[in-house]
C-alpha cells in the first residue's frame, strides 16, 4: 500500500501535538497564535464571555478577527470567577505555550504571570507581546500607529512634513511573527533543557528593526535618510508612471543590461546612444530631465501593453493593485494561495456568515502550503468540548453555564 503524502496527514504538520493557550486581542498576539496554529499547533483562544472586542470592529478593523484567528478553538470563560480561573489553570498545567498581549501587570493581577505559571508548569513557554520591551517606555500605551510615528517609519513613508503610517498593520503582524519565532527557538531549547522560558516581543523594538537600514545608512554616509517620496533613488528608472486612460504602472530599470532591453522594447535608440545615460549612476543624475521625457513617450501606451513588453524581456514592473483585486489575482488563484473559509456571524461586524477566501501563510514546506483547517471560531464554540476533555460532567458544565462562568454551547 502506498504511503499518503505527508501534507495529507494532519499529524505531519510541524507543530502537531503542541497546545497553545492565548489571552490575546487586536492583531499582534492573534498573529502569533495564527502562525503557530497554521503550523499545526492546537491553539485555544480564551475569550471573555462578551467575546474578543475585534469580533465587532468596524472600518479598518473589520477584518481583524476573521484574518488572525483561523485554525483556533474558542473557550469563553469569566476568569474573574475562581471557577473560571481554575479551568484556565487546568488547561495551562498541560499546555506548551501561553501567549498574551495585555498591558504590563494585567496577567499578574489575574494570577497568570510568568512566575506563577512557571511554578505550575515548568515546561511552559510564556510569550508576551507588548508595546515596548522592559525599560523607560514599558508602561506607555502603544499601538501600531504610535510606534510608527515615534520609530521613524511614518517619517520615512510620508512626504517631507507629512508623516504617514504604512498602509497595513506592519508592526503588529511582524511583532506577532517575532513572538512566534521566539516560541520556536524556546521549543528547541526546551528539548535540550526540559524547561520553558519567557519570550517577549514588542511593537517599538520591531519598528526600530524595520528602520535599521536607514539608521545604518546614516552611520555609513553621515547623511540622514530622506523620506521615501523625496529620496534619491539608487536607480535611474524606479518610479510610478501614469499612462493611457489614467492607469498607473510601476517600472524599474536597475542595471545597464536592463537599460539596453528597455530602450529596445520602446524604440528609444536615441536615449540608448546618449552618452549621458550610459551607466546607472549617470541615469540617476539625469532623472530630473530623463523621467519627464520617458513619461511623455510612454503616456500613449496602455498599462497592459507596457507590462507585456516588460514581461517579455524579464524587466521588473508592477500594476498598481487595490487589495480587493487580489481575490482574483491569477497567480494566487492558480497556486492555492487563497483558501476558502466561512466567517461565522459573530466574527465580523456584518452580523451574518460570510463565505470568502483568505491568504495562507506566505511560505511552503516541502512544496506544500500550510492548510486552513478551521475557520475563525464562533464565540465559545469549543467550550463544551474543552470542559469535557478536562473531566467536567454534563451537569457541571450546565451549572457553569447557568452561573455565567463559561459561555458557548454546553
Amino acid at each position: 500500500m502506498s504511503e499518503q503524502p505527508p501534507q495529507a496527514l494532519p499529524q505531519a504538520l510541524p507543530l502537531a501535538g503542541l497546545r497553545v493557550l492565548e489571552f490575546t486581542h487586536m492583531v499582534m498576539g492573534p498573529s502569533c497564535g495564527m502562525i503557530l496554529a497554521d503550523l499545526g499547533a492546537e491553539v485555544i483562544k480564551v475569550e471573555p464571555l462578551a467575546g474578543d472586542n475585534t469580533r465587532r470592529l468596524l472600518g479598518s478593523g473589520a477584518g481583524f478577527f476573521a484574518m488572525f484567528n483561523r485554525n483556533k478553538r474558542s473557550l469563553a470563560v469569566n476568569t474573574q470567577d475562581p471557577r473560571g480561573l481554575e479551568i484556565v489553570l487546568k488547561l495551562l498545567a498541560g499546555a506548551d505555550v501561553f501567549s498574551e498581549n495585555f498591558k504590563p501587570g494585567a496577567m499578574e493581577r489575574l494570577g497568570l504571570g510568568p512566575a506563577a505559571l512557571a511554578a505550575l508548569n515548568p515546561r511552559l513557554i510564556y510569550v508576551s507581546h507588548k508595546g515596548f520591551l522592559p525599560g523607560p517606555y514599558e508602561q506607555r500605551t502603544a499601538l501600531d500607529e504610535v510606534v510608527q510615528m515615534m520609530g521613524g517609519l511614518a517619517y520615512m513613508t510620508g512626504p517631507e512634513g507629512r508623516p504617514l503610517r504604512a498602509g497595513a498593520s506592519v508592526n503588529d503582524i511582524m511583532g506577532g511573527m517575532f513572538g512566534a519565532i521566539g516560541v520556536l527557538a524556546a521549543l528547541v531549547q526546551r528539548a535540550q533543557t526540559g524547561r520553558g522560558q519567557q519570550v517577549q516581543s514588542a511593537l517599538f523594538e520591531n519598528n526600530v528593526f524595520l528602520m535599521a537600514q536607514h539608521m545604518m545608512q546614516f552611520a555609513v554616509t553621515g547623511r540622514p535618510a530622506a523620506p521615501m517620496p523625496s529620496r534619491i533613488s539608487a536607480w535611474g528608472i524606479y518610479d510610478v508612471f501614469s499612462v493611457q486612460g489614467g492607469e498607473q504602472i510601476f517600472l524599474a530599470v536597475v542595471s545597464d543590461s536592463q537599460w539596453a532591453l528597455f530602450c529596445e522594447a520602446f524604440e528609444l535608440a536615441d536615449l540608448r546612444a546618449d552618452a549621458r545615460l550610459h551607466g546607472n549612476n549617470q541615469r540617476v543624475q539625469a532623472r530630473d530631465w530623463l523621467l519627464p521625457l520617458l513619461r511623455t513617450r510612454l503616456a500613449e501606451l496602455s498599462a497592459a501593453e507596457i507590462g507585456a513588453r516588460f514581461e517579455a524581456r524579464g524587466l521588473p514592473y508592477a500594476p498598481i493593485t487595490k487589495p480587493q483585486a487580489l481575490f482574483d489575482d491569477p497567480h494566487l488563484c492558480a497556486t492555492g494561495g487563497l483558501a476558502a473559509v466561512t466567517i461565522p456571524p459573530d466574527a465580523s461586524a456584518a452580523g451574518h456568515a460570510i463565505e470568502t477566501r483568505a491568504p495562507l501563510l506566505p511560505l511552503s514546506l516541502d512544496g506544500q502550503r500550510l492548510p486552513l483547517r478551521l475557520p475563525p471560531p464562533a464565540l465559545g464554540a469549543d467550550t463544551a468540548a474543552l470542559l469535557g476533555e478536562l473531566g467536567y460532567s454534563a451537569a457541571e458544565q450546565a451549572r457553569l453555564l447557568a452561573d455565567g462562568v463559561v459561555g458557548g454551547a454546553c
